[in-house]
């Protein structure tokens, strides 16, 4: 009995916003002072370090879940099944609906209740609930559904992860060139047959002294009488943490399946800091004392982003569907997701098509 993706979907919002669009913003560092360096160096810099190009913003009249609705339809009709035999809808996110220009989050009722809503589902049986898990968010969600899958409690999730970053960014801060908007989801079915399918998987969470690397905090810019707040990270530290477990998480999920890391044919990783995920990368195959293969590790950051529990489910769609150049999945390979967040939270899937 083994969970098995029959479907994906993705939906990629249409407003591109490219690097070049922030030269005349105001940027202020952590001290509330603007930096000595100008806007067209803090970009280059930016660029060079996250690999970002440019990334998409969810359209005005849209919210979160009505783009995870438009890639949960996609992945429903790719797999076939009867929408009201869905026993589960798991939805992770981490800022709820949240309106154009309105940075309040609305999480009343769940989003999973809502995409249920909105995709007309009748049968009370199918539950819809919400996974608040930082970024790696829609892979934990993916391992619940295994779990319920595996225990007899479930023959049909509907995995979703989606977020709308743009909309909970100080403007003022330059990591706010990071963040992105985006949506994707996944069919995942009892199947059968040996060696197919979510083969293992692992998470962990970081809680003693790293609970509050990403948080939400005031502006970089001090405006008098504003106490909106925005998410916020310490960079350096988020690097350092990540570079230093996730390859164990990934091993540890790579050992329990039984197969050798010459089996792994792509690493879909999330997608923060191209070269974070490239140093990550090459340290867990320096734990099998393995090179790394070329073309191992497809990336969507370039032109999307960091869109938070999004870029896993949007990358394993745009690869199973020929979207990225020179990156595709066969029948027969195994693959790894993996993912580290606000929690700090990490995790990793290896499955096999």
């Amino acid at each position: 009995m083994n969970s098995i993706i029959t479907g994906t979907g993705s939906y990629i919002p249409n407003i591109i916003k490219k690097n070049i669009d922030f030269i005349d913003k105001q940027f202020y560092g952590d001290k509330n002072e603007p930096f000595d360096s100008s806007n067209k160096t803090i970009i280059e810099k930016f660029k060079a370090i996250t690999g970002i190009d440019e990334r998409r913003y969810l359209e005005p009249e849209m919210q979160n879940s009505d783009a995870a609705t438009i890639a949960s339809k996609i992945a429903i009709e790719e797999s076939g099944i009867d929408i009201e035999t869905i026993d589960q809808i798991i939805f992770a996110h981490n800022f709820g609906d949240i309106r154009h220009n309105d940075n309040q989050s609305d999480m009343l009722p769940s989003l999973a209740s809502r995409v249920k809503h909105l995709l007309r589902i009748k049968n009370p049986n199918c539950v819809a609930y919400d996974v608040i898990f930082g970024c790696p968010g829609w892979v934990q969600g993916l391992i619940q559904a295994d779990n319920f899958i595996q225990s007899g409690m479930a023959k049909i999730c509907l995995v979703i992860g989606a977020e709308t970053l743009s909309r909970v960014v100080d403007p003022h801060d330059r990591d706010s060139m990071i963040y992105a908007d985006g949506a994707g989801a996944c069919i995942v079915e009892k199947g059968k047959g040996e060696g197919k399918g979510i083969l293992s998987h692992a998470a962990q969470s970081f809680t003693y002294d790293e609970a509050s690397y990403l948080f939400f905090g005031k502006s970089n810019k001090i405006i008098p009488n504003i106490n909106t707040r925005y998410i916020k990270m310490y960079g350096r530290k988020i690097y350092e943490f990540a570079l230093n477990n996730v390859p164990n998480a990934m091993k540890l999920a790579l050992d329990k399946s039984g197969l050798d890391i010459s089996n792994i044919k792509k690493i879909l990783i999330h997608q923060a800091n191209e070269k974070m995920d490239e140093a990550i990368i090459h340290r867990f195959y320096r734990l099998y004392k393995s090179k790394v293969p070329e073309g191992i590790m497809p990336m969507s950051i370039h032109k999307l982003g960091n869109s938070s529990v999004a870029t896993v489910p949007t990358l394993l769609d745009l690869v199973l569907k020929n979207k990225i150049d020179q990156q595709q999945i066969n029948a027969g390979d195994a693959i790894i997701l993996a993912s580290v967040g606000a929690g700090m939270h990490i995790n990793a899937i290896v499955y096999q098509y």
